[in-house]
Parts: structure tokens; C-alpha cells; sequence
């Protein structure tokens, strides 16, 4: 047998789970089911969902987690960080934030799996030398790359979720530093649940929105069609953000360092 037929080749069953997920990703789109996640929706359904939460408090856990896997597995649906923010706000920080690790964990693993099985495996055996080189470099360092991608938040979570299936990094190392890297994201998040009401009554009485909802009660436009002005990533503030960097450029410290002695030693 030749290299070249060693090769992995894409085939139709590669790519059914990825084909599973498109279709999933179309439904949650085409039944409007990602409205759910709208901040204005969420402000209109608090009394609601806490009322549900008080009585099915271990249902409720259940299913917020079931959810997060979900929104995380299906890699471009927006939402875990609105989601993490609610369940800060419905179950408490401490409950929301473990039960978010562990959610958001499986998730991405779902997520990776995927890529790499579809997709990911084909690409790195087709390589040109530069991503070969950059692939080679990463698997090295790995661990403490990863790890740098998780605790600072520059790129789309999505993102940080498949772009290693096609650099050849190994399951357990992925877990791992998915598990640890998003304790303390997910901590601020959490914790910014308890300030969930005031959030939504500053955005409430929004100049903007209030004059969107008298547009709407006049019939200039949709009913519906307003949205709380709420960025719930613009909820970090400087200062966290910068806390951030500072615990991933720790993780990078071995990676310098190995860098610094190679360049010594030769």
C-alpha cells in the first residue's frame, strides 16, 4: 500500500456526524428556537423559569446542563455565556459554575470529536509544510498552548472548540485543558447572574429601547423585533480581562522558557 492510499479520505460516513450537526444547527435556526436566548426573551421569562427552579430544582439543573452541552456541541450558536450568566442568576454562582464546568466540558468534546473525526484527520494528512510546521509546533506545547486559548478570551469559544482537531492535539490533553482552562470564565460569568435584575432594569430604561417599544406599540415596527441593549461580553470589565491575560500568559511561561534554553543549548 502507497502513503498516498494511507492517507484518510473524507467519506460519507467521516461526515455524518458534522452532516448531524449542520442539520441540527439548521433546525435550532429555522424553528426560531435561538429567540430563546434573546436578552429581552430571558428579562420576560426570570418570574417564570424561577418559579420553575424552585419547584424542580434537580429537573431544572438537569436540563440547564443538558442545554449548555447542546448550544456548546452545536459550535456556532450563540449563547453559553448568556447561559452561564442565567443559571448564575436561577441556581446560585457556586452551583451554576460547576455545573457549567462540567457542561461546557462535554460539550466541546462533542464539538472537537466531531471535527476531528470529519474533517480534521483529512486535513492534517493533506497539510501543506506551513500548517504541517505549525501543527509539529503546537503538538509540542500543546498542553500550555491550550491552555493560554482558554483562560484568555480573544478568540470565539467555537472557535477554541475545533480549531485544535486539526492541529493533531491528543483527546486527553484537549479535556484537561478545556476542564481547567474555563474555571475562572465561567466563575466571572456565574458570578455576574446575581446582578442579573439590575442588568436588565438599566437595560430596560434604554432611551433607545424604549423609544424601539414605542415604535412597536405604533406599528412602525414588528412586536418583538426590540432588544434589551445588553452585550453580556462587554459585562467583563477591564480589569477582569486583564486578570485573565495574566493567567494565560503564566501558562505560556514554559513555553519560553523551553524556547529560551533550545536557542541557548544551540
Amino acid at each position: 500500500m502507497t502513503a498516498s492510499e494511507k492517507k484518510p479520505r473524507i467519506s460519507f460516513t467521516r461526515l455524518m456526524p458534522l452532516i448531524i450537526i449542520a442539520a441540527l444547527l439548521g433546525l435550532v435556526f429555522a424553528m426560531g428556537w435561538h429567540e430563546y436566548l434573546r436578552p429581552r426573551v430571558i428579562a420576560d421569562s426570570t418570574d417564570a423559569l424561577q418559579m420553575f427552579v424552585r419547584e424542580n430544582y434537580v429537573l431544572a439543573i438537569l436540563v440547564f446542563m443538558a442545554i449548555y452541552i447542546v448550544v456548546v456541541a452545536l459550535m456556532f450558536v450563540p449563547g453559553a455565556g448568556i447561559l452561564t450568566i442565567l443559571g448564575g442568576f436561577l441556581c446560585g454562582w457556586l452551583l451554576a459554575w460547576l455545573s457549567v464546568i462540567f457542561a461546557a466540558t462535554i460539550g466541546a468534546t462533542i464539538a472537537f470529536l466531531v471535527a476531528k473525526s470529519a474533517i480534521g484527520d483529512y486535513l492534517r494528512a493533506r497539510a501543506g509544510p506551513a500548517l504541517d510546521r505549525l501543527a509539529k509546533g503546537f503538538e509540542e506545547d500543546a498542553f500550555h498552548y491550550l491552555m493560554f486559548l482558554r483562560l484568555v478570551p480573544l478568540f470565539p469559544f467555537w472557535l477554541v472548540n475545533i480549531a485544535p482537531a486539526f492541529l493533531g492535539v491528543r483527546l486527553r490533553t484537549y479535556v484537561v485543558t478545556t476542564f481547567f482552562g474555563i474555571i475562572p470564565g465561567t466563575l466571572a460569568f456565574a458570578y455576574l447572574g446575581g446582578s442579573l435584575d439590575s442588568i436588565f432594569t438599566s437595560a430596560q430604561a434604554n432611551e433607545g429601547f424604549q423609544a424601539c417599544l414605542a415604535d412597536e406599540t405604533s406599528g412602525t415596527v414588528a412586536a418583538g423585533s426590540c432588544d434589551l441593549p445588553i452585550n453580556f461580553g462587554d459585562l467583563l470589565t477591564t480589569e477582569i480581562f486583564i486578570a485573565f491575560v495574566a493567567l494565560g500568559l503564566v501558562a505560556l511561561i514554559p513555553v519560553v522558557l523551553r524556547h529560551l534554553r533550545g536557542r541557548k543549548a544551540s
